[in-house]
């Protein structure tokens, strides 16, 4: 069921950006400097590209960008589950070691001491 509402909503997406594609076909230039800036530097780097194109450029290079935002922020919370899966690694190590050295018929040093009294 799941597989057919992912493949329903890509068909969806799909839709919208062909039917957004269609509307939006006008070539537009696109210019790296104001004109103005441009004649006084030198560098004048116009080109042209179809609208659907540029907003579709536009809302991936925003998705990258939120991508990698997203990353950064959570690099503390990564941190802390790293920290936290090798204390319980540790801590089942130490209660396997316990537990090996009970079947082995060794007392743990504490419980000598309590029954000791």
């Amino acid at each position: 069921m799941m597989a057919y509402l992912r493949y329903a909503f890509a068909a969806l997406v799909a839709a919208v950006f062909i039917t957004v594609a269609l509307a939006n076909r006008a070539m537009v230039e696109v210019k790296l400097l104001p004109d103005a800036l441009a004649q006084l530097t030198g560098i004048s780097l116009d080109i042209s590209l179809p609208l659907f194109l540029i907003m579709g450029l536009a809302i991936a290079a925003g998705l990258v960008l939120g991508i990698i935002w997203e990353w950064l922020r959570e690099h503390s919370i990564r941190a802390d589950a790293a920290r936290l899966r090798r204390e319980r690694d540790a801590t089942r190590s130490e209660l396997q070691r316990v537990d090996k050295r009970a079947a082995d018929g060794r007392r743990d040093d504490v419980l000598a001491l309590v029954d000791g009294k």
